[in-house]
């Protein structure tokens, strides 16, 4: 199916550069022709799947049907989670936007940078807004722009966006919004725990929630190292010297952990760099430009570089730290095996950290053999069975989540436990 058999007019379909756009993507197919009718829409499609493109062609085409009205008011607004997604979403309005009349503005805004350059943009008014929510906060709050004749909302990673961290901020700006509007809501995840809060900016939906088949999906390959955590620097930086990365994306839990693996490895001569969210924007955009031109070899994040980054021919991710959730996994290693490129990704999995990686197997609907390499042997021994229902290599007292159903402790079992642990005290 063509991009011309979706409703868009001539003048959009310029811009699909056959070389970026061969066809549409199952998302495109299904998202596009629903948006223009003017339905509300939540799209659930895997990592790399044309998102951007399947909300981004709708709102400049529904923009281009309406009359042009003065003084410009904001037409749509597109909600992201980060700095950088924002800034790569309206690099991906600008493009689809070059054929379209100049008169067309689209203004994208964050925190992290001064916030006067931003509302000197938006004097005039604006047509399209991109904005991370605590700054589209700041500047309304200073009357920098007005929301009130809005006709589009657009989540992007709307799941992010409707959990905890963003609620109230998410609130303050529905309230800011009128009631009558369109609502496009999409993502790689939905968790049930957000789902609610979806269901009520929602107004009879088009849900499309996109299944890859085995030939669309993206190509990575999956693998699971044991090793005791205070080795996994030493295993990481072996793992780059030896098997020859170019460029690899390390995700660890806290942005002090960015720091101090950073530092190992470039005191071992790798080109490593912290990114995380104390870092200013000037020095965020500094190292992506530096890794995306292979000038930094190792780019070590915290989940901030786990949503909507498009980095072409990334070959390898690599979980230092286990996410928190099976969702956060598929948002990590959703960074490699993108635009039909093939992507590694490797988890390494200590002894205190076995129990969570088979819980995060067991929501993912995998099992990855866990292994193990010479000179960096766990000193707990390696599960046989490391399927999602082996138990833990220490024991089923070690076990965080209480064991798997089955083969949880019994009442005799845990004031044995107790009795001994009494013992060795």
């Amino acid at each position: 199916m063509p991009f011309s058999s979706l409703g868009l007019r001539p003048e959009l379909l310029k811009a699909l550069k056959p070389k970026d756009y061969p066809a549409p993507t199952p998302i495109q197919t299904l998202a596009i022709p629903a948006a223009l009718q003017g339905s509300d829409v939540q799209a659930c499609a895997q990592t790399g799947s044309g998102k951007t493109a399947a909300y981004a062609l709708p709102v400049l085409e529904l923009w281009l049907r309406q009359p042009r009205s003065q003084p410009r008011t904001v037409h749509s607004l597109v909600l992201v989670p980060t700095r950088e997604l924002a800034v790569q979403v309206g690099e991906t309005f600008r493009s689809l936007a070059t054929p379209l009349p100049s008169s067309l503005k689209i203004t994208v805004v964050f925190g992290g940078v001064s916030i006067n350059p931003q509302m000197m943009g938006l004097r005039g008014g604006t047509d399209i807004i991109v904005a991370t929510p605590g700054r589209l906060l700041d500047l309304l709050d200073k009357n920098a722009l007005s929301l009130s004749r809005l006709n589009i909302l657009v989540l992007d990673e709307a799941d992010k966006l409707l959990d905890l961290g963003f609620q109230d901020e998410l609130q303050a700006i529905l309230k800011c919004l009128p009631a009558r509007r369109q609502n496009l809501l999409f993502s790689a995840t939905f968790a049930p725990a957000v789902q609610g809060l979806a269901d009520s900016l929602l107004k009879q939906p088009a849900r499309f929630d996109v299944i890859p088949s085995a030939g669309s999906a993206p190509d990575i390959v999956q693998r699971a190292i044991a090793v005791d955590a205070p080795q996994r620097t030493q295993l990481l930086r072996h793992l780059i010297q030896t098997l020859g990365w170019k460029r690899v994306l390390v995700f660890a839990a806290t942005q002090h952990a960015c720091q101090i693996i950073a530092a190992k490895l470039r005191k071992a001569g790798i080109a490593a760099e912290p990114f995380h969210g104390q870092l200013s924007q000037g020095k965020r955009s500094q190292v992506l430009a530096d890794f995306k031109a292979s000038r930094v070899k190792v780019v070590i994040a915290t989940d901030v570089a786990s949503r909507g980054l498009d980095i072409s021919e990334l070959p390898v991710v690599v979980n230092f730290d286990l996410p928190r959730s099976a969702v956060d996994y598929t948002h990590r290693i959703g960074r490699t095996g993108r635009a039909g490129h093939s992507g590694l990704a490797v988890s390494l999995v200590s002894p205190d950290t076995e129990a969570h990686w088979r819980l995060i197997e067991k929501r993912q609907a995998i099992s990855v053999p866990r292994e193990v390499l010479t000179g960096f042997e766990p000193a707990a021994a390696v599960p046989t069975d490391t399927g999602v229902n082996a138990p833990h290599p220490l024991g089923a007292a070690h076990d965080p989540s209480g064991g798997v159903k089955g083969k949880r402790p019994n009442k005799k079992d845990k004031l044995r436990q107790a009795r001994q642990q009494a013992t060795t005290l």
